[in-house]
């Protein structure tokens, strides 16, 4: 198996890998402080939507449900990462991939940030940076916090995926 073989499948393990992480911290939040996770069904929803030409919604959640809403959400999240994890190791390169660092990761996630607050909330009629939605501070305080531990998971699961591969 070439380099850029080795590194695709990696990265896409890691990607697979930090996503996953983000849907354990959402559970924990979930579960010890009663954190509503978010809701990749309204990500479902936005996506079913653009096949007809609507991109932006006044408000997202008021929008009439479409079918495989959810499947289509979960589905989105997962390849969002993947493809934010790609990104990644083409900047790093297989230097990292070989010795996995937590700040350049960690680095990254915080700067995934920038495409919920400032695509996808507008885009749900949240405001840019989630400046319509009731407490501001807070939406932002766990976008970037969701990220961060997405750029957590890069590290940890390149730490696995190096061992095993």
């Amino acid at each position: 198996m070439n380099n850029i073989t080795l590194s695709l499948i990696s990265a896409i393990l890691i990607g697979l890998g930090a996503t996953l992480t983000t849907d354990l911290w959402s559970l924990f939040l979930k579960r010890a402080f009663k954190i509503a996770p978010p809701n990749y069904c309204l990500v479902g929803r936005w996506l079913r939507y653009m096949p007809e030409g609507t991109f932006k919604h006044s408000n997202i959640a008021s929008a009439p449900q479409k079918s495989a809403e959810c499947t289509v959400g979960w589905i989105a999240h997962y390849l969002i990462g993947i493809t934010f994890a790609i990104a990644f190791v083409a900047v790093v390169g297989n230097e990292w991939l070989q010795h996995p660092i937590l700040i350049p990761a960690l680095a990254f996630g915080v700067v995934t940030v920038l495409m919920p607050l400032f695509i996808m909330q507008p885009a749900f009629g949240l405001g840019l940076a989630a400046s319509k939605t009731s407490n501001p501070t807070q939406a932002r305080l766990r976008s970037l916090m969701n990220h961060t531990v997405f750029g957590a998971g890069l590290y940890l699961f390149a730490l696995l995926v190096n061992w095993l591969l």
